[in-house]
């Protein structure tokens, strides 16, 4: 396994990428990368499949046929690809609204707001409580976030506390929520990216937020 150096801000979108908890940078880049060259691959072949199939005994319509053909192969495989991207996000934000207030949380969780705090777990409740603040009853929904063997989100400390000891709970100020604190900043990255996906908010102000959390 190799080590690489990379900006923050970079570091912010690849966290902002994460489907579910437990998903590591490496996973997330295969994902990302390999993705796009599977479909690259695709589109070729299914570019090429009009040419052999065109029939011998039509050559005065084979030319008009194929030059047609091409394009709709890609645009079928580029809708195929945002469908199947879509879906995942769809399946996540079915139950919630649509209208999350995109300007209100950025206007509450920017570098100033952050710098007040001088721990990181301190900075991660304090963007927790303003997504509770802003959306009170869908915040349930992130009781929905867990991990392979415990739960990250819950109504008491006791709750969490039964998925393991160290699982150092912390009350969301003034939410009635607790959660699972013994992370480092890239799991805190993704639960806050899970978090605000599963309230609605749009990709860029996901990215927006993680990206503030990271560079404190």
């Amino acid at each position: 396994m190799k080590t690489i150096e990379i900006d923050d801000d970079l570091y912010a979108f690849i966290a902002g990428q994460t489907k579910h908890i437990g998903e590591s940078a490496s996973q997330i880049l295969r994902r990302l990368l390999m993705t796009d060259s599977v479909e690259d691959t695709s589109t070729s072949a299914e570019a090429a499949e009009p040419v052999a199939d065109t029939p011998a005994a039509e050559p005065e319509t084979a030319p008009v046929e194929v030059k047609k053909a091409a394009p709709k192969a890609k645009a079928s495989s580029k809708a195929k690809s945002v469908e199947a991207d879509a879906s995942p996000a769809t399946n996540v934000v079915a139950t919630v609204p649509a209208n999350a207030d995109d300007d209100a949380l950025l206007k509450q969780v920017n570098p100033d707001a952050l710098k007040q705090f001088d721990k990181r777990v301190d900075q991660f409740l304090y963007i927790l409580q303003q997504a509770y603040v802003l959306q009170p009853a869908e915040f349930a929904q992130v009781e929905t976030i867990k991990g392979k063997n415990r739960k990250y989100f819950a109504t008491s400390k006791e709750e969490l506390l039964a998925t393991g000891s160290s699982t150092n709970p912390k009350a969301i100020p003034d939410s009635g929520y607790w959660v699972v604190s013994n992370n480092n900043t890239a799991k805190k990255l993704a639960m806050l990216s899970q978090v605000l996906q599963i309230l609605g908010y749009s990709d860029k102000v996901i990215a927006s937020v993680t990206e503030t959390f990271s560079a404190q």
